[in-house]
């Protein structure tokens, strides 16, 4: 009895520190009107991490809310990226929009589609020029602090670089450099703010 007791325990545990607090609720109205810098490297010169080599690609800020966030343990890209967060700007960022629109996470993706089966709410491509999915590689153990306090319903400011990473075996990931296609972006985060 006492091994069911105790996996109970380490159940009721992970669950508390793994589910999501409360999501932060704003009025109707575009919030971050500002779009991503991006402008090319000032450095193509590669640094290795943990064993991989991360070769800057853009140099890039962004100031977005936060629309769903997701911490990973296992697997070559947790040991680089622990955390995605999903984010949004322009009308990506109006409480009125995004109540009309559903978000799901597969593996590291995300999807979306209108709720309720409705019409969207804005034009789909407005969706994607206007959201991203972000793999943050966080630069310092202070900002890895600041991300994994992240909510949905923050305000995330980050900056940094936009990076491809290679492993002596060949393996690769690189991030996407387009705010149009359905990639995602690799990011290594050297300045994290929140903002609630």
């Amino acid at each position: 009895m006492k091994p069911v007791l105790a996996s109970c325990a380490l159940l009721v545990v992970a669950l508390a520190y793994l589910w999501p607090g409360d999501v932060a609720r704003h009025p109707p109205g575009v919030l971050v009107f500002e779009e991503p810098r991006q402008t090319l490297a000032t450095s193509s010169a590669p640094w290795v991490v943990k064993n991989y080599s991360i070769k800057p690609l853009a140099d890039y800020s962004i100031r977005a809310l936060v629309l769903m966030t997701e911490r990973y343990w296992w697997g070559r890209e947790a040991d680089l990226s622990p955390l995605d967060l999903t984010i949004g700007w322009g009308r990506m960022s109006d409480q009125a929009v995004l109540d009309e629109i559903a978000f799901t996470r597969q593996r590291r993706a995300y999807c979306y589609r209108p709720k309720g089966g409705n019409n969207w709410p804005i034009p789909a491509g407005e969706i994607v020029a206007h959201s991203a999915n972000m793999h943050l590689v966080p630069a310092t153990p202070e900002v890895d602090s600041t991300l994994k306090s992240v909510r949905p319903g923050d305000i995330i400011e980050l900056a940094g670089k936009l990076v491809e990473v290679t492993a002596p075996d060949g393996w690769h990931w690189r991030s996407s450099l387009t705010r149009t296609d359905s990639g995602c972006e690799l990011m290594w985060v050297r300045n994290a703010g929140v903002r609630r």
